[in-house]
């Protein structure tokens, strides 16, 4: 949430207007929602340090409050206006940015309508801004006289070949260094340093991280011919040394991750680089093995690595040591200097959109990128995103296709199952006959099941059976979720939590109740009713630990585990050959949102889960339990028709001038006044509405209290922008924040292109 009502403009420098010769400015940018740069000027002992692209401490407002920003500009000038601030310190030994990231960043802060310095603070990991990994060592020279003190003196041969080894470098030596090279131990150099021979410097040594180089690489996969259609279309753009975007729509083991690493074994013949990024952390492991068989040197960047594991990937990066780097949304940032290709896997996937400042999308910051290097952009997914898909059939990009599996494998037949007249579901049960049924067959066949339920905990509703409330958290709108083995009832907002409530808060009476089912639910069912089987749980609360999720997949992919189920995480880009049924638990819970999106989510997440089977000649197949057997994203996905899905979704989009067909921008208020924030939130749509009355292309639609009205304590009323393209919806917006005021106590939120709508 943007904190924009708790600074006061009004602080910031008034420059008075005067003339200086010769000046050397810096435009400088903070963490702060600022538009422009502001300028500070370069003292004589800084000219030769300060680059683009490093941070600094600078003086900011009437109270001159020492602050941290970036540099993103030197020029000269002999009539500089304004009596300039000078830059105190400069704070990196290097430019932690290129010209070009610096480019793609004032990009983003224009495209998603928030401050350049807050870009930047988030670009940088925080790792890599502290240098983690590093320490301070004692370094050696030559004293400024020892030469000449030298000519007068004996030494012994261990201090004389240190002398030596000292002689031929201008940089200071550390210890172990000065040892090797010498052929000593410490005892000739603490010999030097009591005759005042040498002279004693701190400085920084980083530390080595993990190695990323291979020392096996598997040949190539024979593919097959829609893939080498599909793979010759790759190498013709990265011939062209032109940006071009392709989508590559591959139906679940159509074999797209063997199309990625032949295209990007054409990168690196180049002696260029790639990035790969994936949606989910879970998936990053298996990524990184299939990567790492194929390719000299590998990088990893995630938020789960630790600040020094970042910081070293960070500099192999950079320093042109590393082939492909592999990793969720931010490794799109990466500092690769020979970048020729990136790669967005499972595009479709919502995790590319960032919910916090800066509010970008992966995928169009990957393709300005792109455009700025003048290199390719592959997004490959079964089930694209509707925006994808409408571009490519505008041919704003290039389509692939690869209709059909490896090996011409079948998809796997997939059966929805009403439950609504289901005995066992009618008597609090989650698997239906049905179901269980099939997870029995499966496993007496020596196959393994994955089970997917989108709720996690043990019970999603606690509930008063007497007034008929639901037992909620203090702080926001949200039911808390029972976690059975925490024994806990928990607010999955905020991480509110209190033990198990014996009475409703309400009326005072003691019918609490425990509704619906969580994974944690799910789990303790599934291992009752299939005693024989080990079951595992993989969800956001049993996968915390580092290296959870590679460890988790590899008991699965041994077949310690035969019953897999979770969330979000298993239903995406996991191969596993033995898998022959997966049960889709309840399609509804995904279907039932106040979400624009919710037909198409629940498409992709059944399609995609779906094709967790049938990977091989055993076969496989699917059951999806539903109380809205009817609904055309599950019929569709049931068909595997994607084609006939965004047909029919486009249509209904079309008519609702909804995205794709136009660019939303959504405005979200929060404060802990609720009369307060509801005022400002309608004032701000009464200006906008004032500032367009006369273009009936826009359509600004609230304000209103958000789906989630209260959230961490916070009251929240959200309004949204409307209009045929994003130049237009920033036009109007700045248009009107260039004269709204939002008053102490209230904050407010811009997301462009929201996915969330919470």
């Amino acid at each position: 949430m943007g904190n924009q009502g708790l600074f006061d403009f009004a602080d910031l420098p008034e420059w008075e207007q005067a003339a200086q010769d010769d000046v050397q400015v810096a435009d400088v940018v903070f963490n702060l929602p600022l538009e422009k740069p502001y300028s500070y000027s370069v003292s004589d002992n800084l000219r030769d340090i300060l680059r683009p692209g490093m941070r600094v401490r600078a003086p900011l407002g009437r109270s001159n409050r020492h602050v941290t920003g970036y540099c993103v500009g030197i020029r000269q000038t002999s009539h500089a206006t304004g009596r300039l601030k000078a830059i105190l310190e400069v704070l990196d030994p290097s430019p932690l940015l290129s010209t070009e990231m610096l480019q793609l960043t004032e990009w983003i802060a224009k495209r998603y309508l928030c401050g350049w310095g807050q870009v930047l603070e988030s670009v940088v990991p925080a790792g890599v801004r502290r240098r983690s990994g590093t320490r301070m060592i004692l370094g050696f020279l030559l004293a400024a006289d020892a030469e000449q003190r030298l000519s007068n003196m004996r030494l012994p041969p261990g201090q004389q070949s240190v002398v030596d080894v000292l002689r031929g470098t201008t940089a200071p030596m550390s210890v172990p260094d000065i040892c090797e090279h010498a052929g000593c131990g410490p005892g000739p150099i603490n010999g030097l340093r009591k005759k005042n021979l040498l002279e004693v410097v701190r400085v920084r040594s980083e530390l080595e991280g993990e190695t990323l180089k291979s020392t096996t690489s598997e040949p190539d996969l024979q593919i097959n011919l829609q893939q080498q259609a599909c793979l010759t279309a790759i190498h013709k753009a990265i011939e062209a040394q032109q940006h071009q975007t392709i989508l590559l729509h591959g139906v679940t083991g159509s074999g797209k991750t063997e199309v990625y690493i032949q295209a990007i074994r054409e990168i690196v013949r180049y002696g260029r680089q790639a990035i790969v990024l994936v949606p989910e952390i879970s998936l990053t492991p298996q990524t990184i093995r299939r990567f790492g068989s194929r390719f000299q040197s590998v990088a990893v960047l995630h938020s789960h690595m630790s600040d020094s594991e970042r910081h070293w990937q960070w500099q192999q990066i950079a320093q042109g040591n590393v082939e492909v780097i592999v990793g969720a949304r931010s490794a799109v940032f990466a500092p690769a200097p020979h970048l020729g290709l990136i790669v967005i896997d499972e595009e479709h996937e919502p995790t590319f959109k960032q919910e916090s400042i800066p509010r970008y999308h992966a995928r169009e910051v990957a393709r300005e990128r792109c455009r700025m290097e003048n290199i390719p952009l592959v997004l490959g997914s079964a089930t694209p995103t509707l925006e994808s898909w409408l571009r490519s059939q505008r041919q704003h990009d290039q389509l692939l296709s690869m209709p059909d599996r490896v090996s011409g494998l079948p998809l796997p037949p997939v059966v929805v199952v009403d439950i609504r007249n289901d005995p066992i579901i009618a008597r609090g049960a989650s698997v239906g006959r049905a179901l269980q049924q099939a997870i029995r067959r499966a496993l007496t066949d020596g196959g393994q099941v994955i089970l997917f339920l989108n709720l996690r905990g043990y019970s999603p509703t606690v509930w008063c059976r007497k007034c008929g409330s639901g037992i909620k958290c203090p702080d926001c709108d949200l039911t808390l979720t029972w976690h059975r083995d925490r024994q806990s009832a928990i607010c999955h907002g905020c991480d509110y939590s209190v033990p198990a409530p014996e009475e409703c808060p309400s009326c005072q009476n003691p019918s609490v109740r425990y509704f619906g089912t969580g994974t944690q639910k799910l789990e303790e069912e599934v291992a009752a009713a299939f005693g024989e089987a080990t079951v595992m749980r993989m969800d956001s609360d049993s996968m915390k630990k580092h290296g959870s999720h590679d460890a988790a997949l590899e008991r699965f992919r041994s077949g310690e585990v035969q019953i897999l189920l979770g969330t979000q995480m298993i239903a995406k880009g996991l191969d596993f050959p033995n898998v022959t049924l997966v049960g889709v638990i309840d399609a509804d819970s995904m279907l039932n949102q106040p979400d624009m999106r919710a037909a198409e989510r629940t498409f992709q997440l059944i399609s995609q889960v779906a094709g967790r089977t049938g990977r091989s000649d055993r076969g496989g197949r699917v059951i999806v339990q539903t109380s809205c057997p009817e609904d055309t994203s599950i019929t569709f996905a049931a068909k595997h028709d994607y084609l006939g899905f965004a047909r029919h979704e486009l249509k209904e989009r079309h008519e609702l001038s909804a995205p794709p067909f136009s660019c939303v921008t959504r405005v979200i208020f929060r404060g802990l006044q609720e009369s307060q924030v509801s005022t400002t939130a309608c004032e701000a749509a009464r200006q906008l509405r004032k500032a367009t009355h006369e273009d009936p292309h826009v359509r600004i639609l609230g304000a209103a209290p958000a789906p989630i009205a209260r959230l961490r304590a916070y009251f929240r009323y959200h309004l949204q922008i409307a209009a045929p393209t994003e130049e237009r919806v920033r036009e109007i917006w700045l248009t009107v924040a260039s004269l709204f005021q939002l008053p102490d106590g209230v904050e407010m939120a811009v997301d462009v292109d929201p996915i969330n709508s919470r």
